[in-house]
């Protein structure tokens, strides 16, 4: 399987999350900022740019929750899913 189906599996999956360069590049896309994140998911904003950062990996519900936001995220900004994609801000 091609890196590009094997990232969109990834992305469809219920608590699969995309690389660290796709979560950040999907929440700058649709303009959010870590704390707007860390808000609809319930947890601080440090969580959220530690998962960012690959500091730490969400738990179970959260980790549910910010997949299913960033699945969200892929589907309105497509173009936030490609790996190296310029990030803005």
């Amino acid at each position: 399987m091609s890196d590009p189906l094997r990232r969109i599996d990834a992305l469809v999956e219920e608590d699969a999350l995309p690389t660290l360069q796709v979560r950040r590049q999907l929440r700058l896309a649709a303009g959010l900022t870590q704390a707007e994140v860390a808000g609809a998911i319930g947890v601080k904003r440090l969580a959220v740019a530690r998962w960012e950062a690959g500091a730490t990996q969400p738990h179970r519900g959260n980790r549910r929750a910010y997949a299913h936001l960033l699945r969200l995220l892929a589907a309105k900004h497509p173009e936030a899913t490609i790996e190296g994609a310029p990030n803005e801000g």
